[in-house]
């Protein structure tokens, strides 16, 4: 059973800083494209930055305050979140697209909520 375990979630005030992680299994890390995404209530679930071997993309809504890293020595993603609004508050989800020579198989965490207020 592969499991994501995700950390870092909590309360902070508008303009300040948090940093996710999302521990992945070795086995599975290094061929595999990874994802953050969140939802907030009564919304659907959307795709806030992903990341693959040679490229890193965003939603147009956190360019320039939200970077996407990993760090392969410790099998772990991060999404370090600057200068945040009361709009990203939502459940924050790690998500891992795992490339086999079987097939592609997803995975995901179990959420960490992030709350954005004053």
């Amino acid at each position: 059973q592969v499991q994501l375990v995700e950390s870092g979630g909590g309360l902070v005030q508008p303009g300040g800083s948090l940093r996710l992680s999302c521990t992945v299994p070795e086995s599975i890390f290094s061929n595999s494209a990874m994802g953050w995404y969140r939802q907030a209530p009564g919304k659907q679930r959307e795709l806030t930055a992903g990341i693959t071997s040679g490229s890193t993309n965003y939603a147009d809504s956190v360019k320039g305050r939200f970077t996407i890293s990993r760090d392969f020595a410790k099998s772990t993603m991060y999404l370090q979140m600057n200068s945040l609004k009361p709009e990203d508050t939502a459940v924050y989800y790690c998500n891992v697209r795992y490339y086999s020579n079987y097939g592609t198989y997803e995975y995901w965490g179990q959420g960490t909520q992030v709350t954005v207020s004053s």
